[in-house]
């Protein structure tokens, strides 16, 4: 049987109870005031034949760390900043002494 928790509205006791699914609790179990059920998450782990750890896990990252590139790739050229600096004219306009 599942295990509800409870909170009453007059004291705010909170409390779990295990009961079938169709029953609920109407009384608080200190002070009889009404009581709502509360809901909070829960942590499911899917076992079994069909539920495949690596379905859902993202790819595994390269042993040298991100921003490296992967066996077998060859990174592409970084940009030069500043542009070609050998076809660009000297600033001067001639040959040096």
């Amino acid at each position: 049987m599942p295990i509800y928790e409870y909170r009453c509205t007059r004291c705010s006791h909170q409390f779990e109870v295990t009961h079938a699914v169709g029953q609920a609790i109407e009384r608080c179990e200190r002070c009889g005031g009404p009581v709502r059920r509360m809901y909070s998450s829960v942590g499911i782990i899917f076992k079994g034949p069909g539920f495949h750890v690596t379905d859902y896990r993202k790819p595994a990252a390269s042993p040298d760390g991100p921003g490296k590139a992967a066996a077998g790739e060859t990174p592409a050229p970084a940009p030069q900043k500043g542009g070609d600096r050998a076809a660009a004219p000297s600033a001067g306009g001639g040959a040096t002494p």
